[in-house]
């Protein structure tokens, strides 16, 4: 992971047009496949998701942005996002009530 990296505090899955599934845990990760290994359909939100990727790695886009519009340029060219369920922290029980010895 690069210095400059933004990661997302939730991981995009993306059912590529090949039927793989390939995972995309923070902004360069997201920007390096949109500039890269990209179709070869360039779409309007595919420019808006580079755009926003590079903002959100220079520090003046929220990383939140920059995931949403990469998820929106998938879209845009049938690569739909896989949902995961989100993963949370088990609760912890609450404390047993304290017994109290019968007299």
């Amino acid at each position: 992971m690069p210095l400059n990296d933004v990661p997302w505090i939730r991981p995009v899955t993306i059912r590529l047009q090949c039927g793989l599934e390939r995972t995309f845990t923070g902004v360069y990760d997201a920007l390096d496949f949109l500039e890269n290994e990209w179709p070869l359909r360039h779409g309007e939100r595919h420019e808006r998701a580079v755009k926003t990727c590079r903002g959100a790695l220079n520090e003046i886009i929220p990383g939140i942005v920059a995931r949403e519009a990469f998820v929106a340029a998938c879209l845009e060219v049938g690569m739909p996002a896989v949902l995961v369920p989100w993963k949370r922290k088990p609760a912890p029980h609450p404390p047993r009530p304290a017994r109290h010895a019968a007299i």
